[in-house]
Formats: structure tokens, C-alpha cells, sequence
């Protein structure tokens, strides 16, 4: 997906934006980037990050930028930040986006007289510059920034660093965070909030659906209010999310927590131990452990020194591959148990089954598996929450097709599959138990998992579940 970090201070600002970038590392794997802005201009460095985490590549670099303001990334696709010569001066942009409307965009910036685009590697323009082809259709940069987020069907979230400010824009319904901290010389932009605490930073403000704000060393100035209408993506706190994160005001690691107690509660089952699949898996286990009242344990270990993003590699057969290479068995703790797996989510079902042959082998008696959020029916509109091309991929959609003999089932019937208390739901849920080799499976159920968030439902988008927006 991506995450970004940007600083304006009024000293140099490269040790900050250093660490503050790399505290987005769990969110991407592909590219790493970031742009300064100091007496000399503007400097930018981006490297490939695929294979040696993002100190390391840029550590060389951080001896030779300076700047007091600055805005960085880790990209889980495109390259960047970009810097950009348009009318409106020199600049330089990252974004968090997911364009759907891309094509129909580059036609009518044609009409309007751009004439050309960049192809990335793979063929496909760049978002990022995208998005400022966007911005420079309008005369100023408020007005082209407002007119970006309106005009991208998806998300689109972003930092333009100008040398008077850094522009911070915040998805026009609010479906990723954008928080600002203070310091007593400086401001920070971030997507993760915790990235700031440890460079001394305090919470200052977060930013509201569609809600575009200037940040200067000196101050923080709302240019357009924020809107009323707010869908925050929900698998932030279930997947995504760092455990020190907080989001609209709800810490990933305590709802976690909650979400296992919400399973527990509905679960009629007794294991030997109750263990997470590694990393994301383990809060939603400790909260059933501790609501239940049954042992946690962690009967396999993820091998982090040399695998430590679950993320790589980007290609899904070796994901696979890495997937099962990393976790290593304590074979005490699973020969002849009974146990109760939990991870975020089921997507394709691959990796997950194979984890589950892997503790059959180790001894294991039984595996149930329970999944921390509803089955993913639909694929997300909004997050690139897989590169995945088509919702076949789904394990849940390539039950559906052979239960329902076609692979284009009509809304009216997907519905049915989406609702836990049918006999649809039962039957696909039935099929993917038998398919993936679990002993058992239930999984979460939406109205039980966003009360483990606590905000107002209305706000939360629940769309790759229930297909409503």
C-alpha cells in the first residue's frame, strides 16, 4: 500500500525524515524515496528496496542530504517522490493512492494539451505523477490539489513540498490517516502515527476527510476545511496497521484485542492453545486467549532476522514459498494439541493451507482456524490491498462460482454469502473448510469486528466484505 512522512523544521530536518520514513517499512516493499528542500534546492534519492530494508539504502545518502524541509515515502509500487517544473514553480509530491479512473484522466489531460506521460518498467504510468498532471490543470495549487481529490475515482492521499511549505491532503473520505505532530521546532506530516515518537514529537491535529492544510516550519494553516462524510478503511486496525498505531483516536493493538474477545465469545470450541499466525494474527489471539481463558502459545515462530516483512517478495509464488520458509515449528508445543489458529484474514487460502499442513506434519491433532474479519467477497476498490487482477483470486469467489455454476453471480446473490446467518454463508464457509484441510472454521463477523473498533460504523468502509460503500 504505502506510507509517507514528511518535516518542515527550522534546522535541518534529514535525521527526522530518515526515521520517520522507515517507520512506514511494514507498509511496502518496492520503493523508497525522499526529497529535501534546503539552501541549495531541492536534492531527492529513491532506490529499490525489495531486497535490503530502506536504512541500508539510503544510508549513504542521509550523510549528504540536507534540508529543512522535507517528505519521503515507502512505496509498495510506484517510484517516488517526484519533482515536478510547472507552472507553479518547482515541487516535489508523493502520494498514497489507488487510481481506478486512470485511463479516462490521461485522455483528457491529452485534450487539455499535456503531451506525455513517463512509463514506469511495467508499462503503466506513474500515480504519482498522475496526480500532479492533475494538479497542474489549475491555476494554483489549493485549487489543483482540491480538484485531484475530487476527480480520482479510488483513494488519494498526498504531500507537495514547495519552498514555502509542504502541502498535506488527506483523501476526500478520510479512507487512510493523515496526523500532524509538533515539536518545538518543527511539524511532521505522517500516515503512521507513531512514527513521531520517538523524534520527540506530540499529537497535534489529524486530518479530516478531503482536508488540505499547509505546514511551515513555524506554523500549520487549514486551507480546505474538512468534509462530513468519512470511510476510514477498516482493515488499518485488522491487518494493516502497526500495534502502536492509533486511528481516529483507536489503537491497533487494544482493538485487536477486542476482536479476539468478539470471536471468543461466539466460539463453542475447546483447544489445547490458542496461537496467531504471525504478526498480525497474534493480538487477535492474545484477546481470545485471555476472554476465553485458554492458553496462548506460539507454536511456530516467524524467522525475522533476514525475512522481517511479510509483504516480500511481490511475485505470489514466492510469497508462497517465503511465507513457509520463515515460520519455523517448536515442535513441543504443537505434537498431539489441539489448536486454535487465528490470522487477519483469508485472501487466496494458499499460504494458510499450507501453514496448516505444515502443524499436521509437526503432530498437530487438530487445527481451527478462525479468521480475525468476514470473508473477503469483494475485491478492494480502494487500497491496494493486493495487485491481485481479478476477484477469482478470492478463495471465497471461486467457492461462490462452483456453488452457483458461474463465476458473474448477480449482487442480490453475493449478498447472500456476505450474510452470516444464511445458508449460503454456511455452505461456502463449509466448502473452504473442506478445501484449505482445517479441522474447523468460523470467522468473525462484521457487526462483532466493528464493534471491536468502537467508532461510528458509518465511517468505516466495509466494502471487500459487503460490497457497500
Amino acid at each position: 500500500m504505502g506510507g509517507f512522512f514528511g518535516v518542515a523544521s527550522q534546522e535541518d530536518c534529514v535525521f527526522d525524515l530518515f526515521f520517520g520514513i522507515d517507520y512506514h517499512s511494514h507498509l511496502g516493499t518496492r520503493r523508497g524515496g525522499m526529497a529535501t528542500y534546503g539552501e541549495n534546492g531541492f536534492d531527492r534519492a529513491i532506490h529499490n528496496i525489495e531486497n535490503a530494508p530502506f536504512r541500508t539504502k539510503f544510508d549513504k545518502d542521509v550523510q549528504k542530504m540536507t534540508g529543512h524541509m522535507g517528505i519521503g515515502c515507502i512505496s509498495d509500487y510506484e517510484p517516488q517522490p517526484l519533482i515536478v517544473r510547472s507552472h507553479h514553480g518547482t515541487y516535489a509530491i508523493t502520494t498514497v493512492s489507488k487510481i481506478n479512473n486512470t485511463n479516462e484522466i490521461i485522455e483528457s489531460i491529452f485534450g487539455n494539451g499535456n503531451s506525455h506521460f513517463l512509463e514506469m518498467s511495467g508499462g503503466d504510468v506513474n500515480p504519482t505523477e498522475l496526480v500532479a498532471a492533475i494538479i497542474n490543470q489549475k491555476e494554483n495549487l489549493i485549487d489543483g490539489i482540491r480538484y485531484a481529490l475530487e476527480l480520482i475515482d479510488g483513494t488519494l492521499s498526498l504531500l507537495l513540498m514547495t519552498p514555502k511549505g509542504i502541502y498535506a491532503a488527506r483523501d476526500k473520505y478520510g479512507r487512510i490517516p493523515v496526523v500532524i505532530g509538533q515539536k518545538e521546532d518543527a511539524f511532521c506530516i505522517t500516515f503512521e502515527d507513531f512514527a513521531f515518537q520517538n523524534l520527540g514529537y506530540q499529537h497535534y491535529k489529524e486530518l479530516g476527510p478531503g482536508e488540505i492544510d499547509v505546514i511551515t516550519p513555524d506554523s500549520v494553516k487549514t486551507l480546505v476545511a474538512p468534509g462530513k462524510k468519512m470511510k476510514i478503511c477498516t482493515f488499518l486496525w485488522v491487518y494493516y496497521g502497526y500495534p502502536s498505531s492509533s486511528y481516529e483516536g483507536v489503537n491497533v493493538e487494544e482493538m485487536r484485542y477486542h476482536c479476539g474477545e468478539k470471536m471468543a465469545m461466539r466460539d463453542n470450541i475447546k483447544p489445547d492453545t490458542v496461537a496467531g499466525v504471525p504478526d498480525s494474527g497474534t493480538a487477535h489471539a492474545v484477546g481470545y486467549a485471555n476472554a476465553s481463558g485458554i492458553p496462548f502459545s506460539r507454536p511456530f515462530i516467524k524467522y525475522t532476522p533476514t525475512w522481517p516483512r511479510s509483504f516480500m517478495p511481490t511475485i505470489q509464488s514466492r510469497r508462497n514459498l517465503i511465507a513457509k520458509m520463515k515460520l519455523i515449528a517448536v515442535h513441543d508445543l504443537i505434537k498431539d494439541k489441539r489448536l486454535l489458529l487465528i490470522d487477519d484474514s483469508i485472501v487466496r487460502g494458499t499460504q494458510l493451507r499450507e501453514t496448516t499442513e505444515f502443524l499436521y506434519q509437526s503432530g498437530a491433532k487438530e487445527v481451527h482456524i478462525r479468521p480475525a474479519c468476514p470473508p473477503l467477497v469483494y475485491g478492494c476498490k480502494y487500497l491496494n490491498f493486493s495487485r491481485s487482477s481479478s476477484e477469482m483470486d478470492l478463495i471465497t469467489r471461486r467457492v461462490i462460482a462452483r456453488l452457483e455454476g458461474t463465476e458473474q453471480p448477480s449482487d442480490e446473490i453475493l449478498q447472500q454469502y456476505t450474510d452470516p446467518e444464511s445458508p449460503k454463508y454456511e455452505r461456502m464457509i463449509e466448502e473452504i473448510r473442506k478445501e484449505l484441510n482445517f479441522t474447523s472454521l468460523r470467522y468473525n463477523r462484521l457487526d462483532d469486528m466493528l464493534d471491536a473498533v468502537g467508532i461510528p460504523k458509518e465511517n468505516m468502509c466495509t466494502y471487500c466484505w459487503n460490497g457497500r460503500e
